[in-house]
């Protein structure tokens, strides 16, 4: 009988445990599901989205973005780049592990492990995963530039208070086609956040904004934080050169 007790007893505790640490969870998602959670938009191909895609890019002075050969950058302090654009390859870096990306031709990549190449059973793993690194982060660096790209649907949205916004889904290409994104523009055409529209986010239309620009020496334009809810998305040490 005693140790039937205790099994009851450990049971009501874990049990506890588990509603202590679930339910406010469960209630802060509840929160903010209802709060921001938004239906995707509807809204209008054409020349004037194009028209309004046109007029970010000049903003952001898209041509010196053009003739950046080189890029790199820290992501959240975690994820390492020195992107040869021009090359098509980038060095992707985080714990002990560099992968020096083919972005064209993959399986021609190269990986390092605490400096010492690496051709063991998790090498397509590792490059695979620096893939999907350099998708996600350099999006957050260089997005409006990507505006134009090949299976890219563009489409006009008027918002609540009456403004134009950029309505941009990525019909291919990158880890998560189908994603969409709808940027929202200053008085001068300039990004200043989008809302997302994302697999990986159960929430759909959480926004982020695209504060504290710089220009790089090549003359692009670029943005180092990104305030997500309560989450703030930094990117340090931002370098653009034209060869």
């Amino acid at each position: 009988m005693a140790r039937a007790f205790n099994i009851k007893k450990a049971f009501k505790i874990i049990s506890g445990i588990i509603v202590f640490i679930t339910l406010p969870t469960l209630l802060l998602y509840s929160f903010v599901y209802f709060k921001y959670n938004e239906a995707l938009p509807s809204g209008q191909q054409g020349i004037k989205a194009d028209q309004l895609a046109a007029q970010m890019l000049t903003a952001l002075d898209e041509a010196s973005y053009t003739n950046t050969d080189y890029l790199e950058w820290t992501f959240s302090d975690r994820h390492h780049y020195k992107w040869y654009k021009s090359d098509n390859s980038c060095e992707v870096s985080w714990d002990q592990i560099t992968v020096i990306l083919d972005l064209k031709h993959h399986d021609n990549s190269k990986v390092f492990v605490a400096e010492q190449e690496y051709n063991g059973v998790e090498k397509h793993d590792y490059i695979h995963k620096a893939e999907g690194y350099f998708n996600n982060d350099s999006f957050w660096l260089v997005a409006p530039y990507k505006v134009l790209d090949a299976g890219v649907e563009r489409r006009i949205v008027t918002t609540k208070n009456n403004k134009e916004a950029l309505l941009v889904t990525y019909t291919s290409g990158g880890s998560t086609p189908g994603d969409s994104y709808l940027w929202h523009l200053d008085d001068n055409h300039k990004p200043k956040s989008f809302q997302m529209w994302v697999d990986i986010l159960p929430i759909k239309g959480l926004e982020a904004t695209w504060d504290n620009w710089i220009t790089t020496e090549s003359g692009a334009q670029l943005p180092t934080f990104h305030k997500l809810l309560v989450l703030g998305i930094e990117i340090t040490d931002v370098t653009g050169v034209k060869l």
